[in-house]
């Protein structure tokens, strides 16, 4: 294996950081405290040609690897988790999703403005019953003529006031579990469909999360993404692309901690000598930073895969598990070496260690991927060849 990062690859993650040094990170404390997203970032990063990273040049991307993506993702959330959310929904969750199932049409229409920047899409599963329990959603498509008549609600939506386009999940034939979930392109100007945000939450409180609401709101069947009854398969390839990004950004976080950690051992001094010389501070340096290198290993042992086009569920799980405990884990440690100071928003680690629960429950919790990881080793769980994959990169140049 080559763990060299390639020329475009460091040039890349320099554009990027210097990105979220200037535009980020100056205002970041700001938008967090007042709860508020800013939606012009977005359109400056897609001015970078970073909200189709790894969509093929054919579809408006910039046609790099999935791994680049990674790294995005993570100097992004090295900054805050808002932004890098972002690009996860909108790119893993929503535009690599169409990449894999769509048809041409569907792509010409929905996946190149994305990859463009020009159109932001979102993702739409969680209910307010229906987490970790796919099968327990209750939003139903009925056919009528030619077009599907949506009924239901969906929470926890990143992007929720903001996205142009959903990937909205529903029963078409609830008499099949998940084997009756289909999946749908929804357009926010459809009527029927409205949306509200959800204040209040621990972190991520720069960014746009909330409700989406179906009141029979008809979908054109040409926006029906793969066949009838293929929605489970559908989402569940999704995560695999969604839970990538998030443990990218995972390492981002935990690269953030350190730096904070790092800045201020060199700070503050007790006992006559700098708190960095002292062994338990040290001990939770080295902590973070084993959890850095080992989070990244995982991260582009699973970019490699996709790179290859291969199945990568049971890699893509074990990073996302680990890199967001690491994240976690890190935070914590990061306030307890800034001390009373940790505690204010003086230093970022507080908002650091805010920020860093959510990943643990989104996109399959801690428990979840737990339970994934050891019915892997006790040959419980076996992962089969999707009928649709993402393309190998590197991508043809005519591809359609």
């Amino acid at each position: 294996m080559n763990f060299e990062y390639s020329e475009e690859q460091k040039m890349l993650r320099q554009t990027v950081r210097q990105f979220v040094d200037t535009e980020i990170m100056p205002h970041i404390q700001k938008w967090d405290e007042e709860g508020s997203f800013d939606p012009t970032i977005i359109n400056r990063l897609a001015s970078l040609g970073l909200m189709g990273v790894c969509i093929p040049e054919s579809y408006g991307g910039s046609g790099m690897d999935y791994n680049s993506l990674a790294i995005v993702c993570e100097e992004l959330e090295r900054g805050d988790t808002t932004f890098r959310t972002a690009v996860s929904v909108h790119t893993g969750l929503n535009s690599m999703t169409l990449l894999q199932w769509g048809n041409e049409e569907q792509k010409q229409k929905y996946l190149t403005p994305q990859a463009k920047g020009e159109k932001m899409g979102a993702f739409g599963l969680t209910e307010p019953g229906a987490g970790s329990d796919v099968a327990a959603l209750q939003t139903t498509a009925v056919k009528d003529g030619n077009d599907y008549i949506l009924n239901g609600q969906k929470t926890w939506i990143s992007l929720c006031d903001t996205a142009d386009h959903f990937l909205v999940f529903a029963y078409t034939d609830k008499s099949k579990r998940h084997k009756g979930i289909s999946a749908f392109i929804v357009e926010r100007t459809m009527e029927g469909f409205s949306s509200k945000a959800i204040k209040g939450k621990l972190g991520i409180r720069a960014g746009n999360t909330g409700e989406l609401f179906f009141d029979q709101m008809r979908v054109p069947k040409e926006n029906l993404l793969g066949e009838e009854g293929e929605g489970f398969k559908i989402a569940m390839s999704a995560l695999d692309n969604g839970r990538f990004t998030v443990a990218a950004g995972a390492c981002g976080l935990t690269q953030a901690c350190l730096e904070a950690s790092v800045n201020y051992c060199h700070e503050r001094e007790t006992f006559g000598k700098p708190i960095g010389q002292h062994q338990l501070v040290q001990q939770m340096i080295a902590k973070m930073e084993a959890g850095l290198q080992m989070s990244r290993l995982l991260v582009y042992r699973a970019g490699e895969l996709k790179n290859q086009g291969k199945r990568n569920t049971r890699e893509t799980s074990l990073a996302k598990w680990q890199a967001c405990d690491f994240a976690n884990q890190a935070a914590d440690d990061a306030v307890q070496i800034h001390g009373a100071y940790g505690y204010s928003n003086e230093y970022p680690v507080e908002r650091y260690l805010r920020n860093s629960k959510a990943p643990v429950i989104y996109e399959g919790t801690r428990e979840i991927h737990t339970i994934m990881q050891a019915e892997y080793v006790l040959g419980e769980r076996q992962d089969k060849t999707l009928n649709q994959m993402l393309p190998p990169w590197p991508f043809e140049v005519d591809q359609k």
